[in-house]
């Protein structure tokens, strides 16, 4: 039986000769432990690079583009399949046994929702006959096909996705992540410079981390893997670090016993509007109206906070005008706060542990900032505060729960 292994590459790692090296000092090194391996490759690089997908996007003139959203994914699709075929070309020159596959040859049958479709059924056949043969089977990201044939992509973040649906169906022993960092961090270290890499976090972990703010993985591809109960590896293209593993648990990983932490780590987004509406007639009417004018719109909201008297959730910014003309036409007068950040504290370990939201309160009280909203969940504490704060206030959460020092 093949020990199958699965490699993701995004953008960067598979940007230029130098990047696509050392991406392929990676395959070379799991085929020399007995691995064959599947590798998923992003389009190469990031705008302006020509074979983009926003440089893809520009050629049709996006957003203003005539062109359908079938069209789009027709485009798209373009730019993992040359990914594909010149780093399968590089692989041969280095004497690597390689062959490369679309997305629909390499078994994603997606539904007909153009642009973000769905992965309706992982048919790894193909795959897993040219593995027979190859040592290498490199896959296009982001695409798949419908049952009628059309090409579709699925969303940012699909190559991602792409290679969990590949590990889960083939029944890998990992699924590799790389990226231009070294694994999955207490936060994000631009913001916080003590920020350090965690050696192993919960797939439960990782999801609400992303969902959150934290870019490293997509979480569809976590909830994929986790359903098939493969672990990912989250790793540097340029590193030999084995980074980040995310698997089931944190209390046994690979045999090494992991101390209890009430937080893993803390995500933030940023360009948050909070929106607060009031009324003293029939508040039911209210919750009813407003939501509903806010989903016709489209307008994704958030940290939802529902009172007898009103509603207060937030919106990203970029609607803040939008949506305070559909209240007003509903003939609410809505108290708008911008420029505000949702901070998310995550960690397995605070489940049914006492005093946790305290000493968040505390610590930003003392540190000087102002909570305009919170909520919390069995694994996530949030909190809404206004921008400006937003450094000093994860800075000062990260001190406090001790993130900048190593467990061992």
């Amino acid at each position: 039986m093949k020990k199958i292994l699965v490699q993701k590459f995004g953008g960067t790692s598979v940007r230029d000769k130098d990047s696509r090296a050392s991406a392929a000092g990676h395959i070379k090194d799991a085929i020399d432990e007995g691995y064959k391996v599947v590798v998923v490759v992003s389009a190469m690089g990031r705008f302006p690079d020509p074979y983009s997908t926003d440089a893809l996007l520009q050629l049709v003139n996006f957003p203003r583009t005539q062109i359908s959203k079938r069209e789009q994914d027709l485009l798209l699709s373009c730019g993992e399949t040359i990914a594909s075929v010149v780093f399968s070309n590089e692989l041969k020159e280095a004497g690597i046994h390689s062959i490369s596959l679309t997305g629909a040859q390499a078994g994603f049958i997606t539904n007909g929702d153009f642009t973000e479709a769905k992965i309706k059924e992982m048919n790894p056949n193909r795959v897993k006959k040219e593995l027979d043969t190859y040592d290498v089977v490199v896959v296009a990201g982001f695409q798949g096909k419908t049952e009628d044939g059309e090409i579709t992509t699925i969303g940012r973040g699909g190559s991602d996705t792409s290679a969990a649906a590949l590990g889960a169906g083939l029944g890998a022993d990992y699924i590799d992540i790389f990226t231009d960092v070294e694994g999955i961090m207490t936060a994000d270290p631009r913001v916080v410079e003590s920020a350090r890499i965690l050696d192993v976090v919960t797939y439960t972990e990782i999801c609400n981390l992303a969902y959150q703010g934290a870019k490293v993985i997509h979480p569809r591809a976590v909830e994929i893997a986790m359903q098939a109960k493969v672990p990912i590896r989250v790793r540097s293209t340029h590193s030999k670090d084995t980074g980040t593993l995310v698997t089931s648990s944190r209390e046994s990983a690979r045999g090494k016993d992991i101390p209890d932490r009430l937080i893993t780590g803390i995500a933030h987004i940023s360009d948050i509007t909070q929106v607060r509406v009031n009324t003293n007639r029939e508040p039911y009417r209210l919750h009813s109206e407003v939501f509903k004018a806010m989903a016709a719109a489209g307008i994704s909201v958030d940290f939802i906070n529902i009172s007898p008297t009103g509603v207060v959730y937030t919106i990203p910014e970029r609607f803040t005008d939008q949506a305070v003309e559909l209240l007003q036409r509903l003939d609410y007068d809505p108290i708008i706060t911008k420029d505000c950040a949702k901070v998310s504290l995550v960690g397995a370990g605070m489940t049914g542990v006492p005093g946790v939201t305290a000493k968040i309160v505390q610590t930003l009280t003392d540190a000087g900032v102002h909570i305009l909203q919170s909520a919390d969940s069995h694994t996530t504490i949030w909190v809404l505060i206004h921008e400006e704060d937003l450094v000093a206030a994860v800075n000062a959460l990260h001190h406090t729960f001790e993130l900048d020092i190593q467990q061992n």
